[in-house]
Parts: structure tokens; sequence; C-alpha cells
């Protein structure tokens, strides 16, 4: 089978992972767990972890001690190679859980919580996938319990998790319905939704990739990361089998309102797809929704400037336009101003180089993540008030890749989807034709420009009303005058 298959949208189908068991191992697996004091927790998750099917010699622990008043130690029962790594700068779980992968040795980072217990098969069950392609992120199962009277002893030595926990009194968390749902999250719109910690794991390589966690999201870091690794283009696929149990129940029980309020500016700022949460009008986020890419060399400076005007002046407000050309060669040595060669170039880097909105760089990047759209098209072609607006809902109605715009002249304006042009830079060799990986993983296609720039209203026509009738008044005559007087005078 291709190791690397080119699955559609988030349909992992076509691909089946060994049965659990039945297989042999081969990839290195480091298990990451941020930890912030909770010994007697933490014991319990190590003695789960010491009864691993996973093979010792393919798996180590990195206990990330956060700031623990005592510190965190090792105990007895744990799994044969486990360290402790103290974070030296910062803090935060997202802060330890990049302390951890950056220290860790294995080809597959799994991330887990201190204060979970995972079933037997738990690393076996997300590491087999990895086996069978190298662009997925695997995601465990939990049920939140109230802490039993366990030791580690009796977690050790018990054969699954119902002996130890009741798991039919167990709270399921949340994300289990929607995998339900969605199956599987086969058809799923948004799978990264679900991947929310604190149990998943990945390759060691993507991990880095996206650059890990974010330090400076203190709440709802998980999905945070998770959405960056769909812009990158992976694919995610629940297991069933990889079980455990949080000990305790999450922070949204104790107090939901709170909770979401936290998440809101964090996730906001960095999801874009997050709709929900832009609606203040006149804002402006850290993340944009879409990247307007326009190549302005060899182009005058009032042609580029009606294009940004356009761009900046739409319906969607809440995009980022970038001038591509060869801006690194100006030089700012010695030159006459009026008959500079670059005066158009110079021009507009001067114009617009101050507006926090505008990108000049020389090369656009393969994609424009964490972005999740990227607008192409002729720079002397501005974009009407609805094209992006009309173009992101077409493309949304079946989550199309690459939207293109077949414009009357012959050429083209496209969207694209960030997520599948990540998955297609990840199937590919660089300089191959994207359009033919995303064609298959989440499809091209083609439509009339009419509906994304509509033509201008005509006037309505002037109705001009026929004039009014004139009347005209004639004075009466002297008879006229005196017949009325000697009917008034006459007497009754």
């Amino acid at each position: 089978m291709d190791a690397r298959p080119a699955l559609r949208q988030n349909d992992y189908s076509p691909i089946a992972a060994p049965e659990l068991g039945a297989w042999s191992p081969a990839l290195s697996v480091s298990v990451v767990i941020p930890a912030h004091g909770g010994q007697d927790k933490l014991d319990l998750s190590l003695a789960a972890l010491a009864a691993q099917t996973y093979p010792d010699h393919l798996m180590e622990v990195l206990v990330v001690d956060d700031g623990s008043e005592p510190p965190v130690r090792l105990p007895e029962i744990r799994p044969v190679n486990t360290r402790i790594v103290r974070v030296r700068d910062g803090w935060g779980i997202s802060n330890a859980v990049n302390t951890g992968a950056k220290a860790a040795d294995g080809e597959i980072i799994q991330r887990l919580d201190a204060d979970m217990v995972p079933c037997r098969e738990h690393i076996e069950a997300l590491a087999r996938w990895h086996h069978v392609t190298d662009y997925l992120v695997t995601i465990g199962m939990k049920k939140f319990v109230e802490p039993p009277r366990v030791t580690p002893r009796q977690v050790y030595q018990a054969g699954h998790l119902g002996e130890l926990f009741d798991l039919a009194g167990a709270v399921s968390s949340s994300t289990e319905a929607t995998i339900a749902k969605t199956d599987g999250l086969r058809k799923s719109r948004n799978p990264y939704h679900v991947c929310t910690g604190p149990t998943f794991a990945l390759p060691r390589e993507i991990f880095h990739a996206v650059g890990g966690l974010d330090p400076t999201v203190a709440r709802g870091e998980d999905t945070e990361f998770s959405y960056r690794l769909a812009m990158h283009g992976v694919v995610f696929v629940p297991d069933m089998d990889a079980q455990a149990v949080h000990l305790g129940l999450p922070a949204q029980h104790r107090d939901r309102e709170r909770a979401v309020r936290a998440v809101e500016p964090y996730l906001a700022h960095r999801i874009p797809l997050r709709r929900d949460l832009r609606k203040d009008q006149g804002r402006r986020w850290l993340v944009p929704y879409v990247e307007i890419v326009l190549d302005v060399t060899d182009t005058s400076e009032s042609v580029v400037r009606q294009a940004v005007a356009a761009a900046l002046d739409g319906k969607l407000q809440d995009v980022v336009v970038t001038l591509v050309a060869p801006w690194s060669r100006l030089s700012d040595s010695r030159r006459s101003v009026l008959s500079d060669p670059c005066f158009e170039m110079r021009l507009m880097r001067d114009l617009f180089a101050h507006d926090e909105r505008i990108r000049l760089i020389d090369e656009a990047a393969p994609t424009p993540a964490p972005t999740p759209f990227r607008y192409r098209g002729p720079v002397d072609v501005p974009l009407h008030r609805v094209t992006l607006e009309r173009m992101i809902e077409s493309a949304q109605k079946d989550l199309t890749g690459v939207l293109v715009v077949d414009l009357a002249d012959g050429r083209t304006a496209r969207l694209e989807r960030t997520s599948a042009l990540g998955r297609a830079v990840l199937l590919t060799d660089p300089g191959a034709d994207l359009d033919d990986v995303i064609a298959t993983t989440h499809g091209v296609r083609h439509e009339r420009p009419d509906r994304f720039w509509p033509a201008p209203k005509q006037p309505e026509p002037v109705t001009i009303p026929a004039p009014a009738p004139v009347t005209v008044s004639v004075a009466p005559s002297e008879k006229t005058l005196l017949r009325r007087l000697k009917s008034a005078l006459r007497p009754n």
C-alpha cells in the first residue's frame, strides 16, 4: 500500500491500522507529561504507563516539572525509560509540553496529562496508525471520574480500567459525541475541534514543523495547536481502543461561564474559522481570515493603489494584502529620485510600508498558514466588494480545496484553502503541481465570474410625468357682475 496515500478531506477509511497485539512496532514513542504538583495522580499515571503493551525499548517517558513545589519525583512503579525534565524558562502547559518535546528522542510525540490513567493498550493503539502513514494525528478517548482510593500497584496490575474505576458512572467527554456523529471524524468539517487533549500523538517532525504549542495561550492551547495542525494538512484519527480516565472533573464543570470567557480572546485572535468570535465591527485580529496575494512586479503604482484600495474596502474586512515583487533589490544608496529606474516600486514601498494590513515580500510562502484562505488574482482586476465573501461561501459548501474563477479575458483568479495546500505540500516533492493532489484530496472547482464580480447595477429608468392641465381664469364681464349684484340684493 502507498505509505503516503492522498486521503480525501479527513476520511482515513482507505488506511487500516494493524490489530492490537498482532503486529510488531518499530517507531519509538516519547510520552511527554507536563506536571505541576499532583504527585499522587502522577504516580497512578506512571504506573499505568509501566503496564503498557508497547515495547519498553521503544518508549520513553518525560515528566516535565513545571515549577512544582515540592519538585515532582519519580515513584517506584514507572516505565523503564522515565526521566524528569525541569522547566528553566517560562511556565504553563504549552511551555512544559514544548520543553519535553525538545528533549524527546522518540519519532512519535505522545502528549499525556499528569492526571490521566490510560488503559494498557493506549500507547500502542495510537502509535499503530503512525506505522501506516506519517501525516496523522491520533486522538485518545477519555472519561472523567472522581479519583478513587487506588494504589499505583493496583493500577499496574489491573487488566482493564473497569476493574479500578466506575466507568458506568463516569462523565463522558463531549468530544466523543462529536466523533460518533461524524463517523469517527471522517465526515467532520473541522476535525481539529476534538483534538483538545489531554492525549494525542503525532510525528515529532510535524510537532516541530508547526512550532509546537503557543506558550502565550493560557487557555485553549490544545485547540489552537490543533488548528495549526489542520492548516498543515494532517488527518485526525480518533481511536476508540485508546481509552483513559481523567482523575477529576474538568474546569468547565466547576465554572463553565468563566471557562468559556477565559478561552474566547485566545481563540478569537488565532482561529479565524471561529467566525462566531469575530463579530465586533472594525476590529483587527492577530491571524487574518484571508491573505490577498498580488504580484505587482512591473506594475504601475496607480494600478496597485486601486487594487489595494478595493481589497481593503470589501465586505470582508478580516484580510491582509501581500504585494509580491523584488523589494529586497531596492537599495537606499545615493540615487536620482526622479530618474530612478525603480521609481514605481520605490513609490509603492513608501506608500504601503507603514500599513499593518499590507505586507511586502519577494516571494509568497508555500501556504499562508495559519491564515485559512488565500486569494490570488491579476492585480489589474480589482476585487469587487463581494468577491471574497462569495468565493468563500461557495468553497465552504463542499470544502473545495481550490476555487478557480475563469475570467473573461482567459486569465484566472483563485481562492485556495490552506489545509488543502498544506496536505499537498506534505504529499508532493518541491516544484510539483499542487493542484493535481488537491483535486484528489479536497477538489478543484471552476466557476464563472458573474457571481463574484457582479455587473454594476443599471440606473432605474427615469419617468417624466405628463404636465398637469393648465386652467385659465377669465375675469367676469361688467354685465355678469351687475347680474350677480342684483341677484344678491333681491329679497327672498
